[in-house]
């Protein structure tokens, strides 16, 4: 036994000692990164200097580090897609990668990674992409502090800035995706976390889930998006500290949740959106601990949802905190802060010795008839609100927090 882990130590070390270092550049043996790859063996490292790279199509099929030096360009001319990795174990770090090719039907890439494992893409600047790192039957790759930057004005003309498709424990941390029709899209893709990322300025979704379960997105920001984050046809996902902002538009929102059921949104802040969060067909949701402030609606939660649970949020400052389009309630409001309280606190135990009703009935009144905007903050409206609240009759008796906070939670 003990010569047996000496053999494999000896082997390992051997093969750490014989791992080449290779030069690409003008003036250097190399000058391509294509004749670097045809030469290297697994495990070896090319360093990429300084300069334009237009050597179309290049295949990454041996395990190799790829680390660029000042940032080499490597430009697809609006032709090709660039990098194309069929190798395990490999790394690719600090380059500049532009113009990939355009096509609906194979979706060409800055970098496209086919059916592997242990891919590491880190620390590159994208710019003017079709789609920019794009993953597919692949599993444990990580997708690190990259810049994804394109100048997409319609949707069908551009791709996503993250792409991932049927893989297993992806990492996707601290990456900055602007002009893309979605941000970061996942599709069949489990065990995996989105954290640190900034999303903006993209057409559609800043982040869009389908069919990707026990899914965790932590600490990421999604802004001035066509609508921030999409989650639908999924269970046993986390959402939790992540900023929705700026997110406007006739069907813009905050978080749109469709089919989904099982997952757990704390310690988000919603703010500025059309709606903070929109629910539809939702189940057994509990939504803890986040601000919503300043949007049109702080949540619509439609009457397909039921064993939802919304407790100890700070609703501040929305023009509507809550919406729904039905009368049957199906889900539980408790401890949950709501600006537009007018209760009291005898006990002095923090807690309104009132019920508060936050369904008002002028957003019941909009729900259906969405041309009556036009008559909000209208003293007639306000009248018809303050009656409802003391004698209910068109708002569900049942749709109420119990026990609403007198102060905002610290949130």
């Amino acid at each position: 036994m003990r010569k047996f882990i000496a053999i494999l130590l000896f082997t390992s070390t051997a093969s750490i000692l014989c791992a080449n270092k290779i030069e690409v550049g003008k003036n250097l043996q190399y000058k391509s990164i294509k004749s670097a790859l045809d030469e290297i063996e697994n495990g070896d490292t090319i360093y990429v200097h300084e300069g334009i790279y237009k050597e179309g199509n290049i295949v990454i099929n041996k395990e190799v580090k790829l680390i660029g030096i000042n940032f080499p360009v490597l430009d697809g001319q609006k032709k090709y897609e660039i990098l194309s990795i069929k190798a395990a174990n490999t790394l690719v770090s600090g380059f500049k990668m532009q113009r990939s090719g355009f096509a609906t039907l194979d979706d060409p890439c800055a970098i496209k990674v086919y059916d592997t494992r242990n891919v590491t893409i880190q620390d590159n600047i994208f710019d003017d992409n079709f789609f920019g790192i794009y993953i597919q039957f692949s599993k444990k790759c990580t997708i690190k502090n990259n810049h994804i930057t394109a100048y997409g004005v319609e949707e069908q003309q551009i791709g996503n800035g993250i792409h991932c498709w049927k893989s297993d424990s992806l990492l996707v941390i601290a990456n900055k995706i602007s002009g893309h029709r979605d941000g970061i899209y996942f599709e069949f893709v489990t065990n995996s976390v989105i954290w640190r990322n900034i999303s903006t300025s993209n057409i559609r979704y800043g982040l869009h889930f389908m069919f990707s379960n026990s899914d965790s997105y932590i600490s990421n920001v999604f802004k001035n998006n066509g609508a921030g984050v999409s989650v639908m046809f999924t269970n046993k996902v986390k959402m939790f500290n992540n900023t929705f902002t700026e997110n406007w538009g006739d069907a813009a929102y905050g978080l749109f949740l469709k089919e989904i059921s099982d997952s757990y949104i704390f310690g988000n802040r919603f703010y500025k959106n059309t709606e903070g969060i929109h629910m539809e067909g939702t189940s057994r949701i509990k939504v803890e601990k986040n601000v919503f402030e300043s949007n049109g609606w702080g949540m619509k939660i439609q009457a397909s949802c039921m064993d939802n649970e919304i407790v100890s949020n700070n609703f501040v400052g929305n023009t509507f905190d809550i919406s729904t389009n039905g009368s049957l309630v199906l889900n539980t409001f408790n401890g949950n802060y709501w600006d537009k309280y007018e209760g009291y606190d005898l006990d002095k135990n923090k807690i309104g010795d009132v019920p508060y009703h936050p369904l008002s009935l002028f957003s019941v009144v909009v729900e259906k008839n969405p041309p009556a905007m036009l008559l909000f903050r209208s003293f007639m409206v306000t009248l018809l609100d303050k009656s409802e609240k003391i004698i209910p009759s068109l708002t569900p008796d049942n749709f109420i927090d119990n026990t609403p906070l007198m102060h905002s939670l610290k949130l």
